[in-house]
């Protein structure tokens, strides 16, 4: 068993604000903890975030698109997660390839099979221990998310994130031993209690 847990959810579920949490209470039961966001975690993988968010790339195709999320996950594992969970670090990590597999599968109909056996390809068995899935209808994603300048791929609109968080759901059912499904429109403290419950009780923190 690593101590590799990823977050994922559509754009607005509170992702950043559940990780920061968790990393600190963590920290407080005197774990090592490191969190790291997909696209990026590593400069090379940040150049390649800022080519795959950046709108001025509106001709990027979705292969492409694909392809150049699993070459920054790649490097970010080589550089980053392996080294730092055979450290015994807990590593968080703000979306993986499940997002991967919703987004560019689910909400851009790239053919699954493709994306999976790229995906093996990337990760070399090397996965998520526990996935938590905050769940919240897209039309609170696209309320919390209406104050803010949207990317290359939040700027897709409502359909395709209703395509995205339907795949997530499938994801979710098909690996119901490393998902956990949580109500993302429940209070943040509720939320941050029943994750913590859930690590402390896998891990055995006290």
């Amino acid at each position: 068993m690593n101590r590799f847990i990823s977050f994922e959810g559509i754009d607005g579920s509170g992702k950043t604000t559940q990780i920061e949490i968790l990393i600190n209470k963590l920290k407080s039961a005197n774990e090592k903890a490191i969190s790291f966001r997909e696209p990026g975690g590593t400069s090379i993988s940040e150049d390649i975030r800022e080519i795959l968010l950046n709108n001025k790339n509106s001709t990027l195709t979705d292969t492409a698109e694909s392809l150049l999320f699993f070459a920054s996950r790649s490097q970010l594992l080589s550089d980053k997660i392996i080294p730092l969970t055979n450290q015994g670090y807990f590593v968080i990590c703000d979306r993986f390839n499940d997002s991967t597999i919703a987004y560019q599968g689910y909400g851009n109909k790239i053919d699954l099979n493709y994306l999976y056996t790229l995906s093996d390809y990337c990760v070399n068995n090397f996965r998520p221990d526990l996935t938590f899935f905050l769940d919240i209808s897209v039309d609170l994603s696209m309320k919390r998310r209406k104050m803010k300048l949207s990317d290359r791929i939040e700027s897709r609109g409502e359909d395709y994130l209703e395509k995205v968080r339907s795949g997530f759901l499938e994801i979710a059912d098909n690996n119901p031993k490393r998902f956990i499904i949580i109500d993302g429109e429940d209070n943040k403290t509720n939320i941050s209690n029943k994750i913590w419950d859930i690590v402390s009780d896998k891990y055995k923190i006290s």
